[in-house]
């Protein structure tokens, strides 16, 4: 196989390292788009939440599995690792043991810290149910140090192509045009130092460095920049990670010892009083800083997942309890009589969603114990006194309603999700770009702009038949 072949077969992999690809645009931070960058990055059955509150009435109901905090950055606050007074030496120690149990990439690329908070806070997340490409990310830089995730991230394709395909057009555009125009500086730089002395060189190359740097200070004073970092427990303490901080993830305090219990997973059993352990942690760096545009994501479990099986359990329980009614007392005339007659003419409608017009249509599951919990369930019912049953599909009917609303909920979301992700992707510029051209074709560009319009505003300079012209071309349109 040729060169030629191998770059064309490479090319049909997702998960090719492409040196010479686009760069990362910025993106909004809206747990909308982050749901979406999750679930485009290969993580299933989670989404990503916003919390206004740190305190456990706002947080301890959503068992969040790690957290994302976006911050506005200033020059005091860019760069944990900056050799300025104000920053804390506890950020320049790094920690030797946790490199080989924290897996931390290194942020390369300026505009990439969504999605490398996103990995640094998943990737740990030891319970998580990984698609192939993401898999084989996590396993192929499972042994490389910290840079060279940072390297391998900024390199991967299917990781860029699911961050800039939630990016506005016009934030592509300006990717790649300051690429470009960095590119272009540098290579300027390049050739006027090849062709100066070398004594001139030597001399001028700390100047001219200070000098860029104060430039490049000054360039961006007026532009809003924000910057995520992540908190993730794992191995019974927890880490802030930051892209960022060259020392790698820090150890915010270790989570203490709380009895098990068997009816929680071993995560969730390990995970257990975390957020007390961030919430100090949160509160002095929200603190720390006056008068900083700041927000907080949680990522959570899928709550439409959460929603449906539960509505997929009680519509499985109606028709386990229906059977037995049946065999019971010899059909549904049997024992329609001895519920309430209002339920049993809901009871249809209480089961059925938007996804799942039909009652008795059974839709897909996504829990691992879905299973053993509907056998369950079935081995109640049929141990169930007949004199139970009656309320029994009742109180089934009744929970239904919370749950489908429940349901109709998360629908809603996920509709007004994916309308503001079209909105936010669709490219208005060539539709901006024709709409002007023929403004100005027709002769209308110049009243516009001045703040005039032909039909209602007062009379313009333009001669008589140009204006009847334009009156007429508008009514038209």
């Amino acid at each position: 196989m040729n060169q030629s072949d191998s770059v064309a077969a490479g090319s049909e992999n997702p998960h090719e390292v492409d040196l010479v690809g686009t760069p990362f645009a910025v993106l909004e931070s809206d747990p909308g788009l982050f749901t979406m960058l999750v679930r485009k990055l290969g993580f299933q059955h989670l989404e990503v939440t916003e919390i206004y509150d740190i305190e456990p009435w706002a947080v301890d109901h959503l068992d969040p599995i790690g957290l994302i905090f976006c911050y506005l950055c200033t020059d005091d606050t860019m760069l944990p690792d900056a050799d300025e007074d104000d920053i804390e030496s506890e950020y320049d120690i790094p920690d030797p043991d946790i490199e080989d149990t924290v897996w931390f990439a290194h942020q390369l690329s300026d505009d990439a810290c969504a999605t490398q908070a996103i990995l640094n806070v998943l990737l740990n997340y030891e319970d998580v149910q990984l698609d192939e490409n993401i898999r084989r990310f996590k396993e192929d830089t499972e042994k490389m140090s910290s840079v060279m995730r940072g390297l391998a991230l900024t390199n991967c394709s299917f990781i860029r192509e699911a961050h800039n395909s939630l990016a506005r057009p016009c934030d592509i555009r300006a990717a790649q045009y300051s690429l470009a125009t960095r590119t272009l500086d540098l290579s300027k730089k390049s050739s006027g130092n090849q062709s100066s002395p070398a004594t001139k060189k030597r001399k001028s190359t700390k100047t001219q460095q200070k000098k860029t740097v104060k430039k490049v200070k000054n360039e961006s004073e007026n532009v809003d920049s924000y910057h995520f970092i992540g908190y993730v427990p794992r191995n019974g303490k927890v880490y802030e990670i930051d892209g960022l901080r060259i020392s790698g993830p820090v150890e915010v305090g270790e989570i203490p010892q709380i009895p098990s219990s068997s009816s929680l997973p071993n995560s969730k059993q390990s995970r257990r009083g975390w957020i007390d352990i961030v919430r100090p942690a949160l509160k002095l760096r929200m603190q720390k800083w006056e008068n900083i545009q700041y927000n907080l994501l949680a990522i959570v479990a899928d709550k439409f997942e959460k929603a449906s099986d539960e509505l997929e359990m009680l519509k499985r329980e109606r028709i386990a309890l229906e059977r037995r009614l049946n065999t019971e007392f010899g059909g549904e005339d049997g024992w329609k009589d001895k519920v309430d007659y209002t339920m049993v003419a809901s009871s249809s409608s209480s089961f059925s969603t938007s996804l799942q017009p039909s009652s008795l249509t059974l839709g897909p599951t996504f829990s691992s114990d879905f299973g053993s919990l509907k056998l369950q369930k079935d081995i109640a019912i049929l141990d169930m006194p007949t004199r139970n049953l009656a309320p029994a599909w009742e109180k089934c009917v009744q929970a239904s309603i919370p749950a489908k609303v429940a349901v109709e909920e998360e629908i809603s979301r996920s509709v007004k999700i994916n309308t503001e992700h079209l909105s936010r992707t669709f490219d208005y510029e060539p539709f901006i770009q024709t709409f002007v051209t023929r403004m100005h074709e027709e002769g209308l560009l110049e009243n516009a702009m001045s703040g005039k319009n032909g039909r209602h505003g007062k009379a313009t300079a333009t001669p008589s038949k140009k204006t009847n012209s334009t009156k007429r071309k508008t009514t038209k349109g």
